[in-house]
């Protein structure tokens, strides 16, 4: 098992991404203690996998701090910081609120950032110590309308090369994964907007989401987990600073060059 008695922490662990990358890092043999502000979700999670349920909220320094020691002082230690909680929400520079801009960036970003100081004098020295932030692809390309989010994400990426270059020498790995449209409660709220707005069933939304890109179709929260599992794992010992894109390809599509695609024709281009 890639994670065996490794100790791991993963932050909005309740539902989506998080929960399965608790699943994954329990199914790999580390022990993991999860947290997020809903304590339901975090028991059924706790409940199926073995994992320990820690509630709080990732941008209070106070309940970050409490998620570490628990951790600690329930393992003996720690090796894995997986910075997973997230929240989208939307508007333009015009449209945002200064409200939605500040929240979107206390929990996307600097709950990243709190978890992980809060850690970090934990991990150095720790053996194949590791901190994987789970950013996304608004940190490289733009969507309408999602400011605050694409702010957020693409500065995720800096923390995470700030990290990479300043922890390294002192054993500390960081990487981050890069998600396209992932089947989760939050990409579910999305497709079901487009739903809604079009006249068509969620599965055709996502089906539209996902028409440009290359494997057609969106991701499954494992998949990401597994991404987040390989950072985490000592298989990717000599990985430190990468985003890890996990799109189906989406990234690597010319849109200009779309018209001369064929929805029928696998050929290429001459």
């Amino acid at each position: 098992m890639r994670l065996e008695g490794k100790v791991a922490i993963v932050s909005g662990g309740g539902t989506g991404i998080g929960a399965a990358t608790a699943t994954v890092f329990t199914q790999e043999g580390s022990s993991v203690a999860i947290t997020g502000r809903r304590r339901e979700p975090l028991d059924r999670v706790a409940e199926r996998t073995g994992a320990m349920a820690v509630p709080g909220d990732t941008s209070s320094r106070g309940d970050v701090e409490a998620t570490v020691r628990a951790a600690v002082d329930r393992w003996g230690g720690l090796d894995v910081v997986v910075a997973n909680a997230g929240i989208g929400l939307g508007g333009s520079v015009g449209e945002v609120s200064d409200e939605a801009w500040q929240r979107t960036l206390d929990v996307n970003l600097t709950g990243a950032m709190l978890l992980v100081r809060a850690a970090l004098p934990h991990l150095v020295g720790r053996p194949g110590a590791a901190i994987v932030l789970v950013s996304s692809v608004s940190g490289f390309v733009s969507a309408p309308r999602s400011a605050a989010y694409e702010v957020s994400k693409a500065a995720l990426l800096a923390l995470m090369r700030s990290l990479a270059l300043d922890y390294g020498p002192l054993g500390v790995r960081c990487n981050a994964v890069c998600p396209g449209w992932v089947r989760t409660p939050m990409g579910d709220a999305s497709a079901q907007e487009i739903a809604a707005e079009r006249g068509i069933t969620v599965d055709d939304a996502y089906a539209l989401l996902n028409a440009h890109v290359p494997l057609r179709r969106p991701g499954t929260p494992e998949e990401i987990a597994r991404c987040c599992a390989f950072l985490a794992s000592d298989e990717a010992s000599y990985v430190n600073g990468a985003a890890l894109m996990a799109d189906g390809g989406g990234n690597v599509v010319d849109v200009a060059s779309l018209p001369w695609s064929s929805p029928t024709k696998g050929e290429a281009r001459s």
